[in-house]
């Protein structure tokens, strides 16, 4: 009963209860740190294409390529357990029934790392500041250091200023037509990731000391119809398939 292995035994359970009992303490004390995330997304330009969004695809179809202006401020999200947030923006738009439900792609994420998680490929650093670019480059003359520096952002953890930026990932239909489509939208979306607990989505409404995510969703928009040769090779088989039908019918 008193043997090395029961006492062993013990210790272990015992250390593994304090463990679990500070885990849940340090998870539930994120509550009560106050939260207003804000952000503001627009539209910069969108443009769609015929032709094989991936090198995988097997066949060509109607992509939109879309350009947009992101600042956000999600510093409040960051504390003590926090890891990082994962950042993504979503295009959504109506399916050609109505009763379908609506369509959603995502179109540009990122990992924004806390100033405490290791250092990792997939995270994602803010460009430099122009004002900041020719201390870099001095830095990286002068000592090794300079490669830590060049790794950090030029802005807090959380809070992002893009201008005209390209998208990562390409809008492709299941139909394989998105031209002229109707009432789309960029839509802001955050998953916080920390070291101990549960995932915390995004969310428009208040809890208690969080408030929702202010603005991340830009104004209604129509995705423009295809130009050049692809529009007329569009409109030639448009019109052989309606002749086609009307010979049918005949």
């Amino acid at each position: 009963m008193h043997s090395t292995l029961v006492r062993g035994q013990n210790v272990f359970g015992f250390f593994t209860t304090v463990a679990f009992c500070v885990a849940g303490i340090i998870a539930a004390s994120v509550f009560l740190i106050p939260q207003a995330p804000s952000a503001s997304l627009q539209l910069r330009n969108v443009q769609v294409v015929k032709g094989r969004p991936h090198y995988y695809s097997p066949k060509r179809e109607e992509y939109a390529h879309i350009k947009f202006d992101l600042d956000a401020d999600l510093t409040t999200l960051f504390n003590w357990n926090t890891k990082q947030v994962f950042l993504y923006i979503t295009a959504t738009y109506p399916s050609l029934r109505a009763s379908e439900p609506a369509s959603s792609a995502i179109i540009w994420d990122a990992i924004i790392p806390s100033s405490s998680a290791p250092w990792h490929t997939n995270h994602y650093i803010h460009p430099v500041a122009p004002s900041d670019k020719s201390a870099t480059t001095k830095g990286k003359k002068n000592s090794s250091k300079s490669k830590k520096a060049a790794k950090k952002s030029a802005y807090p953890a959380g809070e992002l200023h893009l201008k005209n930026q390209r998208p990562k990932y390409q809008i492709t239909d299941y139909a394989g037509r998105i031209a002229n489509r109707t009432d789309a939208v960029l839509e802001l979306h955050y998953n916080v990731q920390p070291w101990v607990g549960l995932l915390l989505w995004d969310r428009r409404s208040d809890i208690a000391m969080w408030k929702g995510l202010e603005g991340g969703r830009s104004e209604l928009f129509n995705f423009p119809g295809l130009k050049g040769a692809a529009a007329k090779k569009e409109d030639l088989k448009t019109e052989k398939g309606a002749e086609g039908h009307r010979l049918m019918a005949g």
